[in-house]
């Protein structure tokens, strides 16, 4: 497989990698550098790439164990704690701080839920994976998925009427 052959198969899928390493190390930097870790052995196995049957699920499936891994190694403790700021130019700044403020409640409540929760809700609503393929990226049956996903839900959804109700009633 050739650089434009490559590029052809792996820049489709390139932000996703970046999105869900991000939702799993936090950091703006660590994502950038584990995205470009993903892309350089996928690089290193173009070789075999024509073997697989979905090159964006064995993708998503190699940056989410390597950012598990980098979590848990030492390392894992120099990770910075570093939030996004989403800007809407059209928008008034009142409407810009509310939409940043409940992005970033829900990313606080994304990260409290167990990492099974966390990954399914990135992969299907974030990211808009099919349940199927959320099974398969993350070997869980297609019953599990629903569950883990109805769960995760239901969490971010208690937490953010507990938010938006503090103090009524």
């Amino acid at each position: 497989m050739k650089q434009g052959e490559f590029l052809n198969v792996v820049m489709p899928f390139k932000d996703k990698l970046y999105r869900l390493a991000k939702r799993l190390l936090i950091s703006k930097e660590e994502a950038e550098d584990a995205t470009q870790e993903i892309l350089l052995k996928l690089w290193a196995k173009k070789a075999n790439m024509s073997n697989y049957n979905n090159v964006e699920a064995f993708a998503m499936t190699m940056t989410k164990n390597f950012c598990l891994d980098r979590l848990k190694s030492k390392q894992a403790g120099n990770l910075k704690l570093v939030h996004s700021n989403y800007k809407d130019e059209n928008t008034s700044l009142q409407s810009q701080l509310e939409a940043i403020d409940s992005v970033d409640w829900v990313q606080k409540i994304m990260e409290d839920l167990p990492a099974q929760q966390k990954l399914v809700l990135q992969l299907r609503d974030v990211e808009q994976y099919e349940l199927n393929e959320v099974g398969e990226l993350l070997d869980m049956k297609p019953t599990a998925v629903r569950v883990a996903l109805s769960r995760a839900r239901k969490e971010v959804r208690e937490k953010l009427k507990e938010k938006h109700n503090y103090g009524i009633g």
